[in-house]
């Protein structure tokens, strides 16, 4: 499954955690992509990876 968003383009972010003694620790944070089921411009279902944060916000509409 990717990694980005489909809908909005969010994808994975690189950090770097630091330690007490200020060690740097690369860190990988991705996105809560879902493999769903949505209705395109012409009403067919069509399977999309969306982040979690454009379901709730009503960007995409489920195919049922």
């Amino acid at each position: 499954m990717a990694k980005t968003c489909e809908i909005c383009g969010k994808g994975t972010l690189k950090a770097a955690k630091r330690t007490f003694s200020n060690k740097k620790i690369d860190n990988v944070q991705s996105p809560n992509i879902q493999e769903i089921r949505v209705l395109d411009k012409n009403g067919h279902a069509v399977r999309k990876c969306v982040c979690t944060s454009c379901l709730r916000a009503g960007k995409v509409q489920k195919a049922i």
